[in-house]
């Protein structure tokens, strides 16, 4: 593991519990004011010192960029979107991609320099395995271009007080397009009833019936979770490519052609205002029983 920036020490233990063996820790308060650049020359360095098999890194908006610049100081191939990773018949690292919608399943492996692999967020479940977690100090002489660009201001976003899409509980529910904003507390209900947070589909968010850091799609996010329960929504493509690596996924609608029939493992054809009480009242009796 890579540590850029400060924390590292809080967050070893976090590490160890996912098998991490060896953490490089860059704790200099550059690679927390300056924006991409210093952790794109970190990482190249020790690219450079270690020689690893591939690199990875998260799918963020920063993880993306991080992994660009990477690409051309190190002159290596770089591969996004990444939903899983296999070693190949000569073991080097086989990626694999859901394109269009998850419509097509590509395979394809860096042909030059050392692999550099963007996995989509959550959509490879992190399992625990001990590891010792050692730290390592690096320090590193950064260009005068990585200081360019650098942070004026901070601004916290505005949250209600549940968890986003991709945070909570791993049964993690999906509640999505009710016809209103009114019609979106019965979703919320639901999700108290199994402790799971509440996702949006983008026509939910945009009519501004629920906040837009919960939106799931390919304009909001990712998310891979044991439970989906998609309620009255359709399954537009966008929305799929984004949601159905979930390992069971519930789907509740009143349109028997809705795509997102497609890719469900438990279909419910009717009304979710229908649908949803006789699932509450099962849930509670369930509980008290």
């Amino acid at each position: 593991m890579v540590w850029a920036g400060p924390g590292a020490r809080a967050g070893r233990e976090r590490l160890a519990e996912f098998g991490a063996a060896r953490v490089y820790v860059a704790d200099g308060g550059e690679f927390d004011d300056f924006v991409v650049a210093p952790k794109a020359e970190l990482l190249a360095a020790l690219l450079a010192a270690k020689a690893p098999a591939a690199v990875l890194i998260a799918g963020t908006l920063e993880g993306k960029e991080v992994a660009g610049r990477l690409s051309v100081k190190t002159n290596s191939g770089v591969l996004t979107d990444v939903v899983d990773v296999a070693a190949g018949d000569d073991g080097t690292p086989v990626a694999e991609h859901a394109n269009f919608g998850g419509a097509i399943t590509v395979h394809a492996r860096v042909r030059r320099g050392t692999p550099i692999l963007v996995l989509r967020p959550n959509a490879v479940s992190a399992e625990p395995a001990a590891g010792a977690a050692e730290s390592v100090p690096v320090t590193v002489a950064l260009s005068q271009t990585a200081g360019l660009a650098y942070i004026t201001e901070r601004v916290v976003a505005e949250k209600n007080d549940r968890p986003g899409p991709d945070r909570g509980a791993d049964r993690g529910l999906r509640g999505l397009g009710t016809g209103s904003a009114e019609g979106f507390e019965i979703i919320e209900h639901l999700a108290d009833a199994v402790g799971a947070p509440v996702g949006a589909s983008r026509a939910v968010v945009d009519a501004g019936w629920y906040p837009n850091q919960f939106q799931v799609g390919q304009t909001g996010k990712t998310v891979s979770r044991q439970l989906y329960i998609a309620a009255g929504i359709s399954g537009a493509i966008q929305h799929r490519a984004c949601m159905q690596t979930s390992k069971t996924i519930i789907a509740i609608n009143k349109d028997p052609e809705a795509p997102i029939f497609e890719i469900a493992d438990y279909d419910v054809i009717g009304d979710l205002f229908d649908v949803v009480p006789q699932l509450l009242d099962e849930l509670g009796n369930r509980k008290n029983s």
